[in-house]
């Protein structure tokens, strides 16, 4: 089994201090129905969403200097608002999760990010 990492990516809306996009409730309620069917099939192994980048701050490392840049990001033109870990089979086997988790959205504008996380 290999594990996948789900970055669900949205533009960030700096008037709105939780920067969570407008979801209606009966989304939110398929959405956990969702969740928990995957914890039950053992594929779901952590899931959040994150604060706002106004609360974040980013290391650079260049040529042997550090800086630190608290956010927001104002360069930034889509944000990592949430994740989930997945734990499939195959690769297939994960986008067909983020398939089903992204047609739950039914009026919000994001983009569900499916990367392998290398192991060893």
């Amino acid at each position: 089994m290999s594990r996948f990492l789900m970055m669900i990516r949205h533009g960030e809306d700096p008037t709105d201090p939780d920067n969570r996009p407008d979801i209606s409730p009966e989304v939110i309620e398929n959405v956990g129905k969702l969740l928990e069917e995957m914890s039950k099939a053992g594929v779901l192994l952590d899931t959040s969403g994150l604060k706002p980048t106004h609360e974040g701050v980013r290391l650079h490392w260049k040529a042997g200097d550090l800086s630190y840049t608290d956010g927001p990001f104002t360069e930034a033109k889509e944000i990592v608002g949430g994740y989930a870990m997945l734990q499939c089979a195959d690769r297939a086997e994960a986008v067909e999760w983020a398939r089903r988790f992204v047609g739950l959205h039914d009026g919000v504008d994001f983009t569900a990010e499916i990367r392998e996380i290398v192991e060893g």
